[in-house]
């Protein structure tokens, strides 16, 4: 099930208090991107513009797009970044206007993820475009699953295959990809619903969970239970017992994956050759 705006609107009051860009995955966004600065760049999901705010900071000019109106209040201006009330599927910005296209952490949020792909690409023309998002089928095993077993599932229904992710985003659109898988670090700043990987306590802030859309899907009584058996868990000692070893670690493989899209070479030329 995708989460509408509404729903989004309803767990993104504090966003910003603990979704911070973290700046190795604003790093990586430049690298794949390999736009000269002062390139233009739709984000879009820009949620808050955390990610939005920070290329600008790198040289970028930013057209933000975002549904969710809670979202879009709870925005940081900067001179560089423009903001649109807009989903994927229906960019309010014309053909070929940006040099680049990211999205990060936001496919899973698209309704209708073929239309998101005929949009984002009339507006991003050639591309490139990178997309930051995740495959749970490819991480680790996470230890999340053995608290909260109904959002852990979830997320593989949330979350397509990678692969299926590429074949949506290329096939019809006469374009390659590739892949850059991101373990997460230790200290990840933007504290998503796995960047508790290494420090179980987070997950018992009632704040902290309401930027974790996982949380949000969920009803309070799977909740609840979870976090009851968790806290038990770290009372005892029995979560440090079973787990512990990870808080020694620099970081972990959850499924995280940068995916770049661009365009083949013209078709034009092709045809020329033959």
């Amino acid at each position: 099930m995708k989460e509408s705006p509404s729903r989004y609107n309803a767990i993104g009051s504090n966003y910003n208090n603990y979704r911070n860009a973290d700046i190795r995955i604003v790093s990586i966004l430049k690298e794949l991107l390999g736009l000269p600065d002062g390139s233009t760049l739709a984000d879009v999901g820009a949620g808050t513009g955390n990610y939005s705010n920070a290329l600008a900071l790198m040289g970028y000019k930013l057209k933000a797009i975002e549904p969710s109106a809670v979202m879009r209040e709870q925005t940081i201006p900067h001179p560089n970044v423009e903001w649109f009330a807009g989903s994927a599927e229906s960019i309010p910005l014309p053909e070929a206007s940006v040099e680049g296209l990211i999205s990060t952490l936001a496919v899973h949020h698209f309704p209708d993820l073929s239309t998101a792909a005929t949009e984002m690409w009339r507006v991003c023309g050639k591309g490139p475009m990178v997309l930051f998002t995740i495959d749970p089928r490819k991480g680790e095993p996470f230890w999340f699953r053995e608290y909260f077993p109904g959002i852990y599932k979830r997320l593989f229904n949330a979350f397509v295959p990678v692969e299926e992710l590429i074949s949506v985003f290329t096939e019809k659109h006469g374009a390659s990809a590739s892949i850059r898988n991101f373990p997460l670090p230790h200290d990840l700043s933007d504290l998503n619903m796995h960047a508790g990987w290494n420090k179980p306590e987070i997950y018992l802030d009632p704040e902290m969970r309401k930027g974790m859309s996982g949380f949000a899907m969920s009803d309070h009584a799977e909740v609840q239970n979870g976090l009851k058996l968790l806290r038990c868990d770290l009372e005892t000692g029995e979560w440090e017992k079973q787990n512990g070893w990870l808080r020694t670690k620099d970081c972990c493989d959850l499924g995280f994956i940068f995916v770049k899209i661009k365009r083949r070479q013209d078709k034009q030329v092709d045809k020329g050759t033959k």
